[in-house]
């Protein structure tokens, strides 16, 4: 750690030669494997509260987020039947307006597989009231397989972590847990430490609570058959995959 603050101070620390040598040195700075991916982006792993977390910055995986994306995931190993989304409300009013066209153009709608879940959702799961959203009534929307779930959720520092973001609330904003996995989406054209921080931050206060209402509510705590391990690749293939 200490020599890596002295490349940094004297100007010597690890470059990429990609134009993101800052996050690379942000990274090791903090002993945070950092790698490139060659015509895409990067990778960092980091660890917080016990687990490991895992960045991408790249090319959009989703047609809702224009470009590239910054993309945070972590597998949290919670019950495979909890299944939630919070977007800012511009990405669901989006999102539905979409699918009312398709649906008075008669254009057949495809609600499966081959539709992202956070769309899915939007359709399957009731709207939290505005009662429960409390700070986050105005630029987000909720939805869950387990009510009482997500409103302990979001209880405490998580909403006041997701208020913060909605300086720009047309920008979307995706934060799920699917299959155990927690994931938050949203655009990033240009990455650098200033923009990623906040970000990051709110994924580790995420990745914070639902441990503690994990351990609040036994019917939801961890399944250690559904932990998974990440791939050997820096963007594996699987993981474009919805």
């Amino acid at each position: 750690m200490l020599e890596g603050l002295k490349r940094w101070i004297s100007g010597k620390g690890a470059t990429t030669g990609t134009g993101w040598d800052d996050m690379a040195l942000w990274a090791e700075q903090r002993q945070y494997p950092f790698r490139s991916v060659p015509g895409e982006g990067f990778v960092i792993d980091g660890r917080v509260a016990g687990t490991d977390w895992r960045l991408e910055w790249g090319p959009s995986q989703r047609d809702y987020v224009q470009g590239s994306e910054l993309r945070l995931r972590a597998e949290l190993a919670l019950s495979p039947s909890l299944q939630l989304v919070v977007m800012n409300r511009a990405l669901q009013e989006s999102m539905e307006s979409a699918m009312f066209e398709q649906a008075v153009e008669s254009v057949q709608t495809r609600i499966d597989n081959e539709t992202p879940p956070e769309t899915r959702w939007l359709v399957m799961f009731p709207k939290l009231p505005g009662a429960d959203m409390g700070a986050l009534r105005e630029n987000f929307v909720a939805v869950s397989s387990m009510r009482t779930w997500l409103q302990v959720w979001l209880q405490g520092p998580l909403t006041a972590a997701l208020a913060a973001t909605a300086s720009a609330p047309a920008d979307p904003v995706v934060l799920m847990i699917s299959r155990g996995r927690l994931t938050l989406r949203t655009a990033l054209p240009t990455p650098d430490v200033a923009s990623l921080q906040p970000w990051l931050r709110l994924f580790e206060t995420a990745i914070r609570e639902a441990r503690r209402v994990a351990a609040e509510k036994p019917q939801t705590s961890p399944d250690p058959d559904a932990a998974g391990a990440w791939s050997a690749s820096a963007l594996p293939e699987e993981e474009r995959k919805p």
